[in-house]
């Protein structure tokens, strides 16, 4: 199985709380995670046009270095994990996409300029637990 790759602010209080909410609810370990400051993240979004540099949003890498490699962002990309988490996850996915994509993704933005005012920013990345250490990418 090709894990799909997080790529997350690793500055982010609430990004960091999203990365926990996952490690505590994957537990077949599908997801990797890989700061958006990484240089791994760096290729990655290069590979999509992406700017590196826009810590504004979560991506998912789906089928990370294949030939079909996609990136979901926003609200797209926090369904995504929702969906594999399943349980609840799966049942909050189907609530959080009944609005249309764009209401989805406005309310997301909304979220992401206040995010360090409301949650916090750190100075560096969070270190992960030590059983969870394998799953990030260039620490």
């Amino acid at each position: 199985m090709i894990h799909p790759i997080l790529l997350y602010d690793g500055v982010c209080g609430l990004c960091n709380r999203f990365v926990e909410f996952i490690l505590r609810r994957d537990r077949n370990a599908v997801f990797r995670f890989a700061s958006l400051q990484s240089a791994l993240a760096a290729r990655i979004l290069a590979r999509h046009g992406a700017n590196p540099s826009d810590l504004d949003t979560v991506y998912v890498v789906v089928h990370p270095d294949g030939n079909n490699e996609y990136l979901l962002l926003r609200s797209e990309a926090v369904l995504f994990v929702l969906k594999q988490l399943g349980g609840l996850g799966r049942l909050g996915a189907f609530l959080l996409q009944l609005p249309p994509k764009f209401v989805r993704d406005w309310a997301y933005n909304a979220v992401a300029r206040y995010r360090y005012r409301v949650f916090g920013r750190s100075d560096i990345c969070t270190l992960p637990r030590d059983q969870d250490r394998g799953r990030f990418l260039e620490l």
